[in-house]
């Protein structure tokens, strides 16, 4: 029997990794990376590889999927290791891969580390029990516009609770939606603001976990004319009503005029 760690890098470069994700990676025989759930700052695997003294293997989106490089890896090794960016366990893909290794007569171990999931709120000031369901937001494509994303951050607000909205990536592709072109997308869809309120308030968080991390704040018409610098960004449409800690928080990333000015 093998085993397989999952070991999160975290939102920044390998200075994130704890020391125990250090003694995970050098006690593998082999180690693999994916980067098609989010993507490490350039150079970052380069330099793991590096201080391992072996090769860390990159796996894209199809290769990860199908299981098979690392189920035959744990077939020939007694120690894998998966370096994930943030959180191993935040995306379903890598849970299906654990049940995959467990079908296959393998051990697991978990390593865990930052996630935008709950990283977001704490850079932005937002209270973490005050967001509701979280909604990704897919590239537009010919055919397929779906109105799905706009509809939870509708019934989140309803709720009074803030949406992180994850924006797609295709690495491979050299592409990652940006908070600019996440606002204009959700205009798109929604010219007549049936689901998103003309007044509504949003954030944008930047590059969370990294040196030059960077926040944003203001209504979403105001943020849909502003650059964010490169990726990765995420969006969190504000609840109607904010704490008054959340709003003191938010106010150093302010652009744009205060509401009702």
């Amino acid at each position: 029997m093998a085993e397989l760690a999952f070991v999160g890098l975290g939102l920044g470069d390998e200075r994130g990794l704890s020391s125990r994700a250090w003694e995970a990676l050098r006690a593998a025989d082999e180690v693999f990376a994916e980067e098609y759930t989010a993507v490490a700052p350039e150079g970052t695997l380069d330099r793991i590889s590096a201080a391992l003294r072996r090769r860390v293997q990159r796996l894209d989106r199809a290769e990860l999927e199908s299981e098979r490089p690392v189920l035959e890896a744990l077939a020939r090794s007694s120690r894998v290791a998966l370096l994930v960016v943030g959180d191993p366990f935040a995306a379903t893909t890598h849970v299906a891969l654990r049940l995959a290794v467990e079908r296959a007569g393998h051990a697991w171990t978990y390593v865990p580390n930052a996630s935008i999931l709950t990283a977001a709120a704490g850079f932005l000031g937002l209270v973490p029990y005050r967001f509701g369901r979280t909604v990704s937001l897919p590239f537009p494509a010919p055919g397929f516009a779906p109105t799905s994303p706009l509809e939870q951050i509708a019934a989140n607000r309803e709720r009074g609770l803030h949406t992180l909205v994850l924006l797609d990536l295709k690495p491979e592709e050299d592409r990652f939606m940006t908070a600019t072109e996440a606002f204009a997308t959700l205009r798109a869809r929604d010219p007549e603001a049936r689901y998103l309120p003309r007044e509504a308030l949003a954030a944008v968080a930047a590059r969370v976990g990294r040196d030059d991390a960077a926040g944003a704040f203001g209504p979403v018409d105001a943020l849909a004319r502003e650059e964010f610098g490169p990726p990765m960004h995420v969006v969190v449409v504000l609840a109607p009503e904010l704490h008054f800690e959340e709003t003191a928080a938010l106010e150093r990333f302010r652009r744009g005029p205060p509401r009702g000015a």
